[in-house]
């Protein structure tokens, strides 16, 4: 351990020892996932369908080649939670942790490894803030759990079964990890409005960011009337209950005459309500997707390429960057030079980050769709870009092609799985290398744009 820590310290950079760790975390779920006692009886898995299943669950997708219910044990169950927590929270909170029950100190290099991965801009307050994030995830899902648990009582007839269907849906749904123990997501549960309800709340908690409920927290427990939000709790905020509600009447208005013209109202905006909330990145759904016309499908891909918040449980380029290119486009259109907003302005280097990202990422999309037109005949263009964007958005909704993927195409998934839970600016800072600011600049020259 100490030869790999002087190895990583030497030669990588902080953005390459996120990926090294994510890797190293990887190896480890896959190595679980490998074990006998996982399985039930009589089921044998192949190895990269376990690496498939490995990749899902640190990256919290849900995408998945096998089903849950009828491929793993309890022990597997368990096996599968442990690993949403790890990837829900992020490794270098989990190597905080640990380091603070070991009673190890916490040098400068690992908090600068901590902000990297929490995506601080500081390295000021990052153990803190891992260790809040820790407590909050886990009361979060404790309270989420306990209610699921007494609600499913009504459905199951142990204690342990509802217990266990408590207790995994509820991390599924906070930690946006998409995986269900029904074989069917959240079917079963169409008209049942409270659990729909539950997991719609637990989703937007794992998903709108933590920095968000952390302040939130702070603002409940403070006794000044002068208290202020930071500017990222605004945008944040603000960007996720639009999307939430574009993303509901969207979905309502493509389905009313389709696929939800022999439901009731209630039972509608129940539907667009859940899989708003769900394209974030939880990758719940309480119908059928594939029943959704073609218009609604490529809806929910753009809304699952935006994802969710940053320092949060899902992928995507973030609620942010979507914001702020949206806000650039809205200055640019009205001429003004500098983006003002909740009586700020934003500084030039986030936006050029936003930009950055967008593009990258249309690009990487666009790529990746390409890849699949070639290797999966069999899948239209609007199955391959939702398989793609759910990847990506590491939500795990899909329109049932994941298990045809042939392995040309389940490596390109594994790898936007992988990118959408390390980021893309980390993953684009780890194959760069080392950066090297020039001592020197060229005469600037403006060019004809447009």
């Amino acid at each position: 351990m100490r030869l790999w820590q002087k190895l990583v310290n030497r030669k990588m950079t902080p953005f390459q020892m996120i990926v090294a760790y994510y890797c190293i975390a990887i190896a480890l779920s896959f190595s679980l996932l490998r074990l006998p006692i996982v399985h039930l009886p009589g089921v044998e898995v192949h190895w990269f369908d376990s690496l498939f299943m490995a990749v899902s669950a640190v990256s919290v997708t849900g995408l998945t080649v096998i089903d849950v219910v009828d491929t793993y044990s309890v022990y597997g169950i368990i096996v599968i939670i442990l690993i949403l927590q790890l990837g829900a929270i992020g490794i270098m909170a989990i190597g905080t942790l640990i380091w603070v029950v070991l009673g190890r100190k916490i040098g400068m290099k690992e908090r600068q490894l901590i902000m990297i991965d929490s995506n601080q801009l500081t390295v000021s307050g990052v153990v803190h803030l891992v260790l809040q994030i820790v407590r909050i995830l886990i009361m979060i899902e404790v309270i989420g759990a306990f209610i699921l648990m007494v609600h499913y009582s009504r459905y199951f007839d142990t204690f342990e079964d509802a217990m266990l269907h408590g207790v995994f849906t509820a991390v599924s749904a906070t930690t946006n990890g998409g995986f269900d123990m029904t074989g069917m997501s959240m079917q079963p549960y169409h008209h049942d409005y409270f659990i729909q309800f539950i997991c719609i709340v637990l989703v937007m908690l794992g998903a709108v960011g933590f920095p968000v409920l952390i302040e939130v927290k702070a603002f409940l427990q403070s006794n000044s009337s002068n208290f202020r939000f930071s500017l990222f709790t605004k945008i944040t905020t603000a960007t996720y209950a639009a999307l939430f509600l574009v993303g509901a009447i969207g979905i309502f208005i493509l389905e009313i005459f389709h696929s939800m013209k022999h439901m009731t109202w209630h039972e509608a905006v129940f539907t667009a309500l859940f899989h708003s909330a769900s394209t974030r990145s939880a990758g719940l759904s309480t119908v059928d997707v594939t029943e959704f016309n073609e218009a609604t499908q490529v809806f929910m891909s753009f809304l699952m390429f935006i994802g969710a918040s940053p320092s949060s449980v899902g992928g995507g380029i973030r609620t942010t960057t979507f914001a702020l290119v949206v806000l650039f486009l809205v200055t640019f259109a009205l001429g003004h030079e500098k983006i003002h907003v909740f009586g700020r302005t934003i500084s030039q280097m986030d936006v050029s980050r936003a930009f950055a990202v967008f593009i990258v990422a249309l690009l990487l999309v666009m790529v990746s769709t390409m890849i699949l037109l070639i290797t999966e005949r069999h899948a239209t263009l609007t199955e391959i870009l939702f398989e793609i964007t759910s990847a990506f958005g590491t939500c795990g909704l899909s329109l049932g092609i994941t298990n045809d993927l042939s392995a040309i195409g389940k490596v390109v998934i594994l790898l936007l799985m992988f990118i959408g839970r390390v980021g893309l600016i980390s993953f684009l800072y780890s194959i760069g290398g080392n950066t090297r600011k020039r001592k020197y600049d060229y005469p600037t020259e403006r060019i004809i744009i447009g």
